[in-house]
């Protein structure tokens, strides 16, 4: 039987977990990075913010699943532009307890309108998350972001990219 490699996952609240690679299932994950008028739209989770996006379906494109996470998480419907950057990350879910490694793909994005809402949030999102935000770019050190990753060098990535 051949052995498992060993990973470091992390939980929401950063505590470790070493675990197995045969325990771990895959979970690509899409991000939209929307910048508008010196303010980002950001998802307010676990007492702090993400940026609006999440795991994709089986049968998903990037695309689809990109404007599908971020319309449910915020009411925004996109136009998605560049990729910023793609990650792994290794994490435990909240709610099923499973480990994912996860392959994290940022992207700019354009809002098409600006009505933010809620109406589309799982069951389970309802649980963790509130009404999302735009929030001003000059106070991103004074966020406190929930993610795996760090947010605020994707924002000054996609920043860059001049979007």
């Amino acid at each position: 039987m051949k052995s498992s490699k060993m990973v470091i996952c992390n939980d929401i609240e950063g505590k470790k977990y070493k675990v197995g690679s045969n325990q771990l299932s895959f979970r690509p994950s899409v991000y939209g990075v929307i910048i508008k008028n010196g303010k980002i739209l950001l998802s307010k989770q676990w007492g702090g913010y993400n940026l609006p996006g999440g795991g994709m379906d089986l049968g998903e494109t990037i695309e689809g699943a990109l404007k599908r996470e971020v319309f449910e998480e915020t009411g925004i419907k996109i136009r998605v532009g560049k990729v910023i950057d793609c990650k792994n990350s290794f994490f435990k879910l909240p709610f099923s307890g499973k480990y994912v490694h996860s392959i994290l793909m940022f992207y700019t994005c354009e809002a098409l309108n600006n009505r933010i809402d809620t109406k589309k949030l799982s069951n389970d999102e309802k649980q963790y998350s509130d009404f999302p935000e735009w929030m001003d770019l000059k106070n991103l050190k004074k966020l406190k972001f929930r993610c795996s990753i760090d947010s605020s060098n994707i924002i000054k990535k996609a920043l860059a990219k001049k979007i």
